[in-house]
């Protein structure tokens, strides 16, 4: 019970807690340059653009996620498919194409008296590289601040991932209308890697490891339930991380950062709303919505960064697009979280 109050007084605060990140991210970044700059530099391997201490922080959000994983039950994700259908098509066929307009209509058009021409269709670009790429680690932890079901969710992620491999460049090719899209591979083995087999093999064996040893009673409800502030801990330190790293523009940049925020913000709501609906009218668990709304809405920003660097530079536009989207993604997924989670009873209602 202590536990679920910690959680709950938590996410009651949830505003508060980001803005206190973001003030303690930004000043670390100011203050402390070099020590942030030598953090945002240790990757699994040069040009992975995955960070070490993120990712390190990311487990110890995943890992209480895995654990739940009942790979016994994976087979009965085939008997109820509906959720999955609803989480590839808006990821696949509402997504991108829904980013594509609303970067146009933002950038090019509603924000033209302030942004240079070239630069909106770079704007654009980043915009739509971003929204081409469905989540990989964060969505775990959005599954797990919902109560979604772990093995629904492992699988939705596992049939995104796939499909990324074939489909993300010709979306990126086709909406931005650059002929070479290169996707680095580099980088979306090694998050996948990263993100999902080392933290899925970890839950696995020890989950294996401890239901032998000490029983189902005992793992549910004393060693899973010493998680919960772990959680808690390590999403407010990756928030803290990712402000600190992007200090610099949030402060020297922070009109364009503003206007960029527009149609993230309105196409994570957007996505995140169709999605929690049509499960709703399909009848499908929420446990399976609430995660697949997040899936549905937030983005792989590892991947979009990486592409826009390669595409277009380092210090593009375009670049700095992908950037905003890191540092919305957290604050505007944790409001989508507590929205799913006080609407659980108007949702099974339905």
């Amino acid at each position: 019970m202590a536990n679920d109050k910690r959680l709950a007084f938590f996410e009651r605060y949830l505003t508060l807690w980001v803005f206190l990140c973001m003030i303690a991210g930004i000043a670390l970044g100011k203050l402390a340059p070099v020590f942030t700059a030598s953090l945002s530099k240790l990757e699994f391997g040069q040009g992975s653009q995955v960070n070490v201490p993120i990712a390190v922080l990311i487990w110890l959000m995943i890992y209480p996620m895995m654990l739940k994983v009942d790979f016994t039950a994976l087979g009965g994700i085939a008997k109820r498919p509906r959720g999955l259908i609803v989480t590839l098509l808006v990821n696949w066929l509402v997504k991108p194409f829904s980013m594509a307009l609303l970067a146009w209509a933002f950038m090019q058009n509603l924000f033209a008296p302030w942004i240079a021409p070239e630069i909106a269709r770079n704007y654009t670009a980043g915009l739509i590289i971003l929204a081409a790429a469905p989540c990989t680690a964060m969505v775990f932890v959005w599954s797990y601040l919902t109560e979604g079901d772990p093995v629904y969710t492992l699988v939705q992620v596992a049939v995104n991932d796939l499909i990324m491999l074939v489909a993300f460049a010709p979306i990126v090719m086709f909406l931005c209308g650059v002929a070479n899209v290169v996707v680095p591979s580099k980088v979306l083995i090694t998050s996948v890697v990263v993100f999902i087999v080392i933290p899925l093999a970890a839950g696995y064996f020890t989950r294996t490891g401890l239901l032998k040893s000490h029983g189902s009673d005992w793992f549910e409800q004393k060693f899973l339930a010493k998680f919960h502030p772990v959680t808690i801990f390590a999403l407010l330190a990756t928030l803290v991380l990712i402000f600190a790293f992007q200090a610099e523009n949030l402060t020297q940049r922070w009109f364009a950062v503003l206007l960029i925020a527009v149609p993230i913000i309105i196409q994570v709501y957007f996505n995140s709303s169709l999605t929690y609906l049509l499960m709703r009218w399909l009848k499908v668990e929420q446990n399976v919505a609430a995660p697949g709304a997040l899936i549905g809405a937030s983005n792989f920003f590892e991947l979009a960064v990486a592409v826009a660097i390669t595409l277009f530079g380092p210090s593009s536009p375009a670049a700095l697009a992908c950037v905003v989207g890191v540092l919305v993604e957290v604050p505007v997924m944790l409001s989508v979280c507590k929205v799913c989670n006080a609407s659980r009873g108007w949702y099974q209602r339905g």
